[in-house]
Protein backbone atom coordinates (compact mmCIF):
# COMPACT_ATOMS: atom_id res chain seq x y z
CA UNK A 1 0.00 0.00 0.00
CA UNK A 2 2.97 2.34 0.10
CA UNK A 3 3.90 1.44 -3.64
CA UNK A 4 2.78 4.62 -4.34
CA UNK A 5 6.07 6.63 -3.27
CA UNK A 6 8.01 4.76 -5.56
CA UNK A 7 6.83 6.76 -8.73
CA UNK A 8 5.89 9.64 -6.69
CA UNK A 9 9.84 9.76 -5.67
CA UNK A 10 10.79 9.51 -9.21
CA UNK A 11 8.85 12.10 -10.20
CA UNK A 12 9.98 14.27 -7.72
CA UNK A 13 13.65 13.24 -8.84
CA UNK A 14 12.73 14.14 -12.25
CA UNK A 15 10.84 17.50 -11.26
CA UNK A 16 14.01 18.65 -9.31
CA UNK A 17 16.44 17.14 -12.20
CA UNK A 18 14.57 19.29 -14.81
CA UNK A 19 14.23 22.67 -12.12
CA UNK A 20 18.19 22.74 -11.86
CA UNK A 21 18.86 22.24 -15.63
CA UNK A 22 20.59 18.81 -15.09
CA UNK A 23 17.64 17.41 -18.05
CA UNK A 24 14.56 19.08 -19.47
CA UNK A 25 11.06 16.77 -20.65
CA UNK A 26 12.66 16.82 -24.58
CA UNK A 27 15.90 15.59 -22.74
CA UNK A 28 14.49 12.65 -19.96
CA UNK A 29 13.42 9.02 -20.62
CA UNK A 30 12.31 6.59 -18.11
CA UNK A 31 13.14 3.08 -17.82
CA UNK A 32 12.65 -0.08 -15.60
CA UNK A 33 11.47 -3.45 -16.16
CA UNK A 34 9.80 -6.07 -14.00
CA UNK A 35 8.10 -4.94 -11.12
CA UNK A 36 10.23 -1.46 -12.31
CA UNK A 37 7.32 -1.62 -15.33
CA UNK A 38 5.09 -0.19 -12.15
CA UNK A 39 7.56 2.76 -10.67
CA UNK A 40 7.70 3.84 -15.01
CA UNK A 41 4.58 3.43 -15.98
CA UNK A 42 2.79 5.12 -13.13
CA UNK A 43 5.62 7.98 -13.18
CA UNK A 44 4.50 8.72 -17.09
CA UNK A 45 0.56 8.05 -16.38
CA UNK A 46 0.60 10.60 -13.54
CA UNK A 47 3.26 13.32 -15.29
CA UNK A 48 3.76 12.69 -19.21
CA UNK A 49 4.78 15.51 -19.85
CA UNK A 50 7.70 15.38 -17.67
CA UNK A 51 9.48 12.58 -19.92
CA UNK A 52 10.55 12.26 -23.82
CA UNK A 53 10.44 8.36 -23.74
CA UNK A 54 9.74 5.64 -21.32
CA UNK A 55 11.32 2.03 -22.01
CA UNK A 56 9.02 -0.39 -20.38
CA UNK A 57 10.79 -3.82 -20.07
CA UNK A 58 9.01 -7.47 -19.16
CA UNK A 59 6.77 -4.92 -17.44
CA UNK A 60 4.06 -5.80 -15.24
CA UNK A 61 1.06 -3.45 -16.17
CA UNK A 62 -2.47 -5.22 -14.81
CA UNK A 63 -2.01 -4.70 -10.52
CA UNK A 64 -5.85 -6.62 -11.06
CA UNK A 65 -5.32 -9.32 -13.38
CA UNK A 66 -1.44 -10.51 -12.54
CA UNK A 67 -2.58 -12.80 -10.26
CA UNK A 68 -4.26 -14.72 -13.50
CA UNK A 69 -0.80 -15.38 -14.86
CA UNK A 70 1.14 -18.46 -14.12
CA UNK A 71 3.31 -16.35 -12.06
CA UNK A 72 1.17 -14.41 -10.49
CA UNK A 73 -0.23 -16.08 -7.42
CA UNK A 74 3.85 -15.85 -5.94
CA UNK A 75 3.35 -11.92 -6.10
CA UNK A 76 0.69 -11.53 -3.77
CA UNK A 77 3.10 -11.67 -0.89
CA UNK A 78 4.94 -8.55 -2.28
CA UNK A 79 1.34 -7.04 -3.56
CA UNK A 80 -1.49 -7.98 -2.39
CA UNK A 81 -4.59 -9.51 -3.81
CA UNK A 82 -6.91 -8.32 -5.79
CA UNK A 83 -9.63 -10.74 -3.50
CA UNK A 84 -8.89 -8.40 -0.14
CA UNK A 85 -11.05 -5.22 -0.65
CA UNK A 86 -7.82 -3.06 0.92
CA UNK A 87 -5.52 -4.46 -1.17
CA UNK A 88 -7.23 -4.21 -4.51
CA UNK A 89 -7.81 -0.73 -3.95
CA UNK A 90 -3.87 -0.30 -3.80
CA UNK A 91 -3.33 -2.52 -6.51
CA UNK A 92 -6.03 -0.37 -9.05
CA UNK A 93 -3.59 2.71 -8.40
CA UNK A 94 -0.48 0.80 -8.96
CA UNK A 95 -1.89 -0.71 -12.44
CA UNK A 96 -0.62 1.10 -15.11
CA UNK A 97 -3.31 -0.17 -17.58
CA UNK A 98 -6.15 1.19 -15.63
CA UNK A 99 -4.38 4.55 -15.03
CA UNK A 100 -4.35 5.16 -18.97
CA UNK A 101 -6.28 7.75 -19.41
CA UNK A 102 -7.75 9.01 -23.30
CA UNK A 103 -6.89 11.99 -24.54
CA UNK A 104 -3.55 12.53 -22.37
CA UNK A 105 -0.53 13.25 -24.38
CA UNK A 106 1.94 10.22 -23.47
CA UNK A 107 5.58 10.23 -24.41
CA UNK A 108 7.18 8.14 -26.96
CA UNK A 109 6.90 4.56 -25.66
CA UNK A 110 8.38 1.13 -26.55
CA UNK A 111 7.87 -1.64 -25.16
CA UNK A 112 9.90 -5.10 -24.51
CA UNK A 113 8.53 -8.40 -24.05
CA UNK A 114 10.11 -11.71 -24.56
CA UNK A 115 7.67 -14.52 -25.66
CA UNK A 116 8.63 -16.94 -23.30
CA UNK A 117 8.87 -14.72 -20.00
CA UNK A 118 8.14 -17.55 -17.32
CA UNK A 119 7.53 -13.99 -14.44
CA UNK A 120 5.40 -11.43 -16.39
CA UNK A 121 3.50 -12.67 -19.61
CA UNK A 122 3.39 -10.93 -22.33
CA UNK A 123 -0.32 -10.19 -22.59
CA UNK A 124 0.84 -7.29 -19.64
CA UNK A 125 2.85 -5.49 -22.35
CA UNK A 126 0.52 -6.18 -25.48
CA UNK A 127 -2.72 -5.37 -23.93
CA UNK A 128 -1.52 -2.02 -22.15
CA UNK A 129 0.86 -1.14 -25.36
CA UNK A 130 -2.65 -1.28 -27.32
CA UNK A 131 -4.93 0.93 -24.88
CA UNK A 132 -1.73 3.73 -24.28
CA UNK A 133 -1.95 3.36 -28.70
CA UNK A 134 -6.05 4.63 -28.44
CA UNK A 135 -5.37 6.78 -25.72
CA UNK A 136 -2.48 8.90 -26.11
CA UNK A 137 -2.87 12.37 -28.21
CA UNK A 138 0.95 12.63 -28.82
CA UNK A 139 1.40 11.41 -31.88
CA UNK A 140 4.71 10.21 -30.47
CA UNK A 141 4.85 6.33 -30.90
CA UNK A 142 3.66 3.24 -28.76
CA UNK A 143 5.83 0.67 -29.88
CA UNK A 144 6.10 -3.04 -28.92
CA UNK A 145 9.28 -5.12 -29.21
CA UNK A 146 8.96 -9.05 -29.01
CA UNK A 147 11.37 -11.09 -29.37
CA UNK A 148 10.16 -14.96 -30.00
CA UNK A 149 13.34 -16.57 -28.51
CA UNK A 150 13.50 -14.23 -25.03
CA UNK A 151 12.00 -14.88 -21.51
CA UNK A 152 11.95 -12.19 -18.84
CA UNK A 153 16.19 -11.73 -19.42
CA UNK A 154 17.74 -13.87 -17.30
CA UNK A 155 19.60 -16.44 -20.38
CA UNK A 156 19.60 -14.22 -22.67
CA UNK A 157 22.40 -14.41 -25.10
CA UNK A 158 24.64 -11.80 -25.71
CA UNK A 159 23.05 -11.05 -29.47
CA UNK A 160 19.86 -10.98 -27.81
CA UNK A 161 21.32 -8.41 -25.08
CA UNK A 162 23.23 -6.54 -27.71
CA UNK A 163 19.89 -5.96 -30.30
CA UNK A 164 18.04 -5.28 -27.47
CA UNK A 165 20.15 -2.54 -26.24
CA UNK A 166 20.39 -1.42 -29.73
CA UNK A 167 16.44 -0.77 -30.45
CA UNK A 168 16.39 1.30 -26.99
CA UNK A 169 19.25 3.51 -27.72
CA UNK A 170 18.11 4.04 -31.44
CA UNK A 171 14.66 4.69 -30.34
CA UNK A 172 16.10 7.03 -27.30
CA UNK A 173 18.19 9.00 -29.43
CA UNK A 174 15.44 9.01 -31.94
CA UNK A 175 12.82 10.73 -29.95
CA UNK A 176 15.69 12.94 -28.45
CA UNK A 177 16.13 14.53 -31.55
CA UNK A 178 19.64 13.24 -32.26
CA UNK A 179 20.34 12.75 -35.86
CA UNK A 180 22.81 9.92 -36.40
CA UNK A 181 26.91 10.39 -36.81
CA UNK A 182 27.84 9.77 -40.50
Amino acid sequence: QTKPNTWKDGIAATQYLQAHGYSSPKTTAILGGSAGGIFVGRAVTTAPQLYAAAIFAVPMMDGIRFVQSANGITNVSEFGSPDNPDEFRALLEMSTYHQIKDGTPYPAVLFIHGMNDPRVDVWESAKAAARMQAASSSGKPILLRLDAQMGHGIGATATQRDAMIADIDSFLLWQMGKTPVH
